[in-house]
């Protein structure tokens, strides 16, 4: 035992980056009881009518996919990071690939085969790497700050505390659901035991997420009344290996009928502009809050996480899911004090391990009547309060700055979108320093990427027009 332990220590750096076993393993288990609700969620929206999609295939992809990915990131990059399906980019996949465009699901499969090759291919040129360290310092920490603000919106809205509105756009959620009391009590012991500020402090998402979710299935057992609005440790609908014969290769044989539609190039073009950005806001956030920066900004094996989540969108079309990218949910683990491949190499394990066990992890999943998700709401809205510290860092005295920093996380926030906030970051900041007469402090990088950006709101307002 004791040599595996150093054997461990010694491949992943554990001591190194001030971490230990039981912290990287307890930060995995985190990790994954934040991301295993893409399981059901992604499959139910890539299986929708008219996908020719099956819910249980997309399941196991989805699974799989995470596994395959996440325990690259972890082996190859030594990053605590954990990889599956990402939310947003299937919406693209099923409302603009299926619906707007009229392609089957198995050549949206083959739009996001293309889209990860290209992804990889631009990682292994190191064009990807240059574009994250491209980017200013305070542009990197407003992008931080602003994926905390988004994911926590995300946790209050998964949690019923706030809700949409036909006339305010959202609202206050109703507080006498018991689905919603549960979940505002989760997001006050996480706060509390955060605050405690003891040993205890470090693993209150995972006590807070567990005691949560047990709390919400002793009460739905206890009181019958209340089964359909607590969380569940059963799941009528998982996948299994089987189920993936309907999805598996489907990718590369449809090439030929996507490629011949010359609509296929603008969707192949936003699936890969989704992943870009929205990957490298998530590392550039994670980075930060684990110190995997070095002295000159740049990400320790940042070349080694792109590769393994270009990998990871490749392998994850083949077994039939949408896009892989990596999960901004893993900074519930690193705010844990996660800092290894390690973290990452469990959150794996427990994927491929969840096509055997998922009803175990049920209690996570959204409740039966009104799909909200009151467990992995508090640790959403927990690591979202966290990640906006990183504003103390920009330079307030900078007027262009604290300009982009507020358009950058506004836009990211009510667009409900990673990689239009970072859009819109780049375009304010590159146009208000040529007009301020300041593009000494701009690179050529910059420029080309503002000029992407618009090109792609070009694509998806005016070619597409969705």
């Amino acid at each position: 035992m004791e040599k595996i332990r150093n054997g461990l220590n010694k491949y992943f750096k554990i001591q190194e980056r001030g971490s230990s076993i039981t912290k990287e393993v307890l930060g995995g288990l985190t990790i994954f009881l934040a991301m295993v609700y893409i399981l059901p969620v992604n499959a139910g929206i890539l299986s929708s009518d008219g996908t020719g999609l099956t819910f249980g295939g997309v399941f196991a992809a989805t699974a799989i996919a995470a596994g395959i990915s996440s325990i690259i990131m972890g082996v190859v990059a030594n990053y605590p990071v954990g990889l599956a399906s990402g939310m947003g980019v299937n919406a693209i996949f099923v409302y603009t690939g299926v619906y707007a465009l009229g392609f089957t699901g198995y050549e949206a499969l083959g739009a996001v085969f293309v889209s990860g090759v290209l992804f990889l291919a631009i990682s292994l040129t190191g064009i990807r790497e240059a574009v994250i360290n491209a980017i200013p310092k305070n542009l990197k920490l407003s992008i931080g700050a602003g994926i905390g603000f988004f994911i926590a919106f995300i946790g209050f809205q998964h949690a019923g505390i706030v809700v949409g509105s036909g006339a305010t756009l959202v609202t206050l959620g109703d507080l006498s659901q018991p689905t919603v009391l549960l979940a505002l009590g989760g997001v006050f012991l996480v706060f509390l035991l955060y605050a405690i500020n003891k040993r205890v402090s470090h693993y209150a998402v995972i006590i807070s997420i567990l005691a949560v979710g047990f709390v919400g299935v002793g009460l739905g057992m206890i009181f019958p009344e209340l089964a359909d609005v607590m969380p569940s440790l059963t799941n009528d609908s998982a996948g299994s290996l089987s189920d993936m014969k309907m999805v598996f290769g489907k990718a590369i044989t449809s090439l030929p009928s996507l490629l011949s539609n010359p609509m296929a190039y603008a969707l192949i073009f936003s699936l890969l502009f989704v992943d870009f950005f929205d990957t490298s806001g998530t590392l550039v956030a994670v980075g930060h809050d684990a110190n995997l920066f070095d002295k000159d900004g740049r990400l320790v094996n940042g070349d080694k996480a792109l590769l393994a989540d270009a990998i990871g969108t490749v392998a994850g079309s083949i077994v039939g899911t949408s896009t892989v990218t990596s999960f901004i949910e893993s900074s519930t683990g690193i705010k844990q004090g996660s800092r290894t491949g390690l973290t990452a190499v469990v959150v794996g394990v427990l994927f491929l391990l969840s096509l055997l066990i998922y009803p175990a992890f049920g209690f996570v999943s959204s409740v039966k009547a009104n799909q909200l998700e009151p467990v992995t709401a508090l640790a959403l809205i927990y690591v979202g309060a966290l990640m906006i510290g990183q504003l103390k860092n920009i330079d307030w005295d900078d007027q262009i700055i604290v300009a982009v920093a507020f358009i950058t996380i506004m836009v990211m926030i009510l667009a409900y979108s990673i990689s239009d906030g970072i859009a819109f970051g780049f375009v304010f900041y590159t146009v208000m320093m040529l007009f301020s007469k300041r593009k000494k402090e701009l690179n050529w990088i910059l420029y080309v990427l503002t000029i992407l950006f618009v090109i792609h709101y070009i694509i998806k307002f005016v070619v597409i027009g969705v």
